[in-house]
């Protein structure tokens, strides 16, 4: 069984490097996938409103701790806002509109989902989620989607520096400037679409290492991506699947490879502008 390193946010609180994304997870299948995850090491589990999923992510949550295979403490349990939930009294009612879905008594990691920057509701929806992490029902708060410029407005406008920054983040879209922000201040890099929906596994750089090294290509771009110290949550729907995205520690890069990697950088997104969702 493997089991991912932890990595300290920056309120003390321990994260799994590595975790299982539901994403596009089906409702009718999340309880039977996230069990899978659980069974073979996954001890991090990423969700949100707006998947649909997060009652059957709560059911295998709450059946693999009753059944005595952990306890909830051992799990690391996100969620997010969504953008038609933003404002202060509105994030209280998704908040707990997640909470009755999931019914785990509380969440380690609750977030923005995006900035809607054209909304101007991100700051004030911020102080509702300080306000929820000083009760006691979530243990760290942070963002998803947030560029510098929304960062910055955040940070001074708020008390809580943001535990993560849930990013599209991928070889072909590496974020190094955003990224840097991120450490300067703390904040912790979470990818989302890690493997670029896919897109960047058939990249000859990545199986061509893949080749040398008798790893699959989201092996390596996996082991790329905690190599730099990030966060990742790949989704998947077979065992071999969930269980190679796991298997990320057991070898590294070297020097020659990351460099090769870094170089496919083309600033390419799988997923939307974050200026642009509203």
């Amino acid at each position: 069984m493997q089991r991912a390193p932890k990595l300290t946010l920056n309120n003390g609180v321990m994260i799994d490097q590595a975790g299982f994304g539901t994403y596009k997870v089906p409702a009718e299948d999340a309880a039977a996938l996230v069990t899978s995850a659980l069974e073979l090491g996954y001890r991090h589990i990423d969700t949100a409103a707006l998947y649909g999923n997060e009652e059957g992510v709560g059911e295998a949550v709450r059946n693999f701790t009753d059944t005595g295979h952990m306890v909830r403490e051992d799990l690391f349990l996100t969620s997010k806002l969504w953008n038609t939930d933003q404002g202060y009294d509105a994030a209280f009612r998704a908040f707990d509109a997640s909470m009755d879905r999931l019914g785990t008594g509380y969440l380690d990691l609750y977030l923005i989902h995006w900035p809607c920057p054209a909304r101007g509701l991100f700051v004030e929806t911020y102080r509702a989620l300080e306000e929820i992490y000083a009760s006691g029902r979530v243990r760290a708060i942070g963002v998803s989607n947030f560029r510098r410029e929304d960062l910055e407005e955040l940070l001074s406008a708020t008390g809580i520096v943001p535990a993560v920054n849930q990013i599209e983040l991928h070889p072909w879209l590496a974020q190094e400037k955003l990224r840097a922000f991120h450490a300067a201040n703390g904040i912790r890099t979470v990818a989302w679409s890690p493997l670029g929906r896919g897109a960047v596994l058939a990249d000859p750089v990545i199986t061509a290492i893949a080749a040398e090294l008798g790893r699959t290509p989201a092996q390596v771009v996996l082991r790329w991506h905690v190599q730099a110290g990030s966060i990742v949550i790949p989704k998947a729907s077979s065992e071999d699947r969930i269980t190679g995205n796991l298997d990320l520690f057991s070898f590294d890069l070297d020097d020659a490879q990351l460099a090769a990697i870094h170089s496919l950088d083309r600033g390419h997104r799988v997923g939307s502008e974050p200026s642009e969702v509203n």
